[in-house]
């Protein structure tokens, strides 16, 4: 087994610390080698559990990353609260391209990349991180017409692919950063007359 199952398994169940070491490695070697390389023997070796113990809880390498990285953006992409629809879209947005520069985003180009020659896929990508991922920024949009900053009319699910759609383009294209002055464009073009 590797330290890191070690080290996490101090004072905690041993499955809630496999279970752990198992989205760890699965995130660390998608990073390393890319998705297409990741399988559920390597992750098993390197998270130091057996097989078995893997598929007790997922059917795919495509399920445990995508656990993985919806872990990940539960903790570093907290719904803005008690701000105005302005004010907490950017932050959304600032703290999501920041998790997206942090090498989660080439995990998603190649999650990206692979849901393109892959149907079976592409149809776990919509339903296990796209659709997953797009709901807090509906309920963003959802609460700002609820406190008047959209009107009531508001097509929010649009709205939303216009701003993920922005994202996109250039998480995929790399022609220019996704950054923090990326984000205030986005908010000034679809928002210009919000309060602030």
């Amino acid at each position: 087994m590797n330290k890191t199952f070690h080290s996490i398994s101090r004072g905690r169940p041993r499955s809630t610390a496999a279970r752990q070491a198992i989205l760890d490695t699965a995130l660390q070697i998608t990073k390393r080698d890319g998705f297409s390389a990741l399988t559920i023997e390597g992750i098993a070796r390197e998270a130091g559990v057996g097989k078995p113990t893997i598929y007790r809880w997922w059917q795919s390498k495509g399920m445990i990353v995508f656990e993985a990285l919806q872990q990940q953006a539960e903790k570093e992409l907290p719904l803005p609260e008690n701000m105005s629809l302005r004010k907490g879209l950017l932050t959304f947005l600032q703290a999501l391209f920041t998790t997206l520069n942090t090498g989660i985003g080439d995990i998603v180009r190649s999650l990206m990349a692979e849901a393109q020659h892959d149907p079976v896929f592409a149809d776990l990508f919509r339903a296990q991180f796209i659709s997953i991922r797009r709901q807090p920024l509906l309920q963003l949009l959802h609460d700002g017409i609820t406190r008047g900053d959209l009107p009531a009319d508001t097509n929010i699910e649009v709205l939303a692919d216009l701003i993920y759609g922005a994202m996109w383009y250039r998480l995929l294209a790399q022609h220019a950063p996704l950054d923090a002055d990326f984000a205030h464009a986005i908010v000034k073009l679809l928002l210009p007359a919000s309060p602030s």
